[in-house]
């Protein structure tokens, strides 16, 4: 990449997830890799805005490009592996009527009084590890109380619930000890309540403040219908996906190492997970999870025969595997993984396209041990080796302050002749 590109390129806070926190439903739960809106939107004016397209978003995530697509009138259809986030962007892209509405802030109040009364022995924390460092004793009595009010109020609530749940891990999140001042959040020492919360309101009145704003955007439903699967990426076949006219993406990163660390809070709270091992096993099954068992077993991890071979990626996971690097082979293994990973999915993806479809995945390059791993690159060989058109890479911001590290859009059209070269 040439200097003065380098120089043209800066951190936009417009680009990331932060640009999301103000955009309605796009902002009801935050998530720190959920890419920006605005990437979605500039990327669907630039395919066909005036007619209707069937949208696929493969790594849903927060349903970020499901939910703008949907709101522009397209159809969508997006895949995510982890149950919480498939409960998650269901209840984001969902049609809400009036009525709906109404009786979930009757509820939330219902829910609040409830828990005014709750006693101790019916409202017990989840079994989190270190839960303590997370919220004060304060802090976790309410949310045990809250989250033993919702189940009480809400038995059979469906989308009332749904509504009431997003609520409550909104503030969960607002009354503990968390910063997201990191790629991902991370646990400090005991917030101060001035940090925590607002002196002038009590904890419960803040859930009515947090139901208010979720019903406030739920009350303004998307023109068209989406879709969210819960599947695995690497085997879209599995999911009768086709007609597919475009897609728009944000696999996980090859840094990310796990996104059930970001999510474990919502996760034990809303009860996806019971255990460490639980979350460990979910982690092995998403693409770049490391998180407890899933790490020993990298160790012995092998790449299948078949997978996708690059001089690229050769290269840097032997820088990467040198002796000189605490826990080099290791790290080798979980970049090599990813990749695997990634061809799988990418060999599934032809058959859910129509003949000119278009596709963009942003992602971000990584370094590890100062070895540069182009990601954009790899995934250019891979589109190509599959006979994908026009494959093109542009890098649209800067990741941080590391001169080297930049997010990209790896772009590619498929079409007949494509098909019959590059169909798995």
């Amino acid at each position: 990449m040439s200097a003065s590109l380098h120089q043209q390129l800066r951190q936009r806070a417009d680009y990331t997830h932060r640009h999301n926190a103000s955009a309605g439903r796009h902002g009801w739960l935050r998530l720190t890799p959920a890419y920006s809106l605005k990437i979605v939107h500039e990327l669907l004016d630039s395919a066909d805005p005036s007619s209707s397209m069937n949208v696929l978003d493969p790594f849903s995530g927060t349903a970020t490009t499901a939910l703008a697509a949907a709101y522009r009138g397209h159809r969508a259809v997006t895949v995510e592996i982890n149950p919480f986030l498939h409960w998650f962007g269901q209840a984001k892209t969902a049609a809400y009527s009036q009525e709906t509405l109404d009786s979930a802030a009757a509820l939330g109040a219902q829910v609040v009084e409830i828990a005014r009364t709750t006693g101790a022995a019916d409202a017990m924390p989840p079994p989190m590890q270190g839960i303590q460092r997370w919220w004060n004793p304060d802090a976790l009595d309410l949310l045990c109380r809250l989250r033993a009010a919702i189940d009480e109020a809400c038995s059979g609530a469906g989308q009332r619930r749904d509504l009431l749940l997003i609520a409550f891990c909104r503030l969960l999140i607002d009354l503990s000890n968390v910063r997201f001042n990191h790629q991902s959040l991370s646990v400090e020492a005991e917030r101060s309540d001035q940090m925590r919360m607002d002196l002038h309101a009590s904890p419960e009145d803040q859930f009515c403040a947090q139901l208010e704003t979720v019903l406030q955007s739920a009350a303004d439903n998307p023109e068209g219908p989406a879709q969210v699967v819960q599947g695995d990426a690497r085997d879209l076949h599995q999911m009768d996906i086709t007609g597919v006219d475009l897609i728009i993406t944000s696999p996980p990163y090859v840094n990310r190492m796990s996104y059930i660390r970001e999510l474990r809070p919502h996760m034990y709270w809303l009860g996806y997970l019971s255990s460490g091992r639980e979350a460990g096993e979910l982690d092995w099954q998403a693409i770049g999870g490391t998180w407890g068992i899933a790490t020993s077993r990298l160790s012995d991890w092998q790449p299948p025969p078949d997978t996708f071979r690059s001089a690229t990626l050769r290269e840097a996971v032997e820088q990467i595997a040198s002796d000189r690097n605490p826990n080099g082979a290791l790290l080798a293994n979980y970049v090599l993984k990813y990749f695997v990973d990634i061809w799988s999915h990418l060999r599934s993806v032809p058959g859910t396209l129509n003949s000119g479809a278009d596709v963009h995945y942003i992602v971000g390059n990584s370094s590890f041990y100062g070895v540069l791993v182009p990601v954009e690159r790899i995934y250019s060989e891979m589109l190509v080796e599959l006979g994908f058109g026009r494959v093109a890479c542009e890098p649209i911001r800067k990741r941080n302050s590391n001169r080297l590290l930049f997010e990209f859009d790896v772009s590619a059209s498929w079409g007949g002749l494509a098909r019959e070269a590059g169909g798995a």
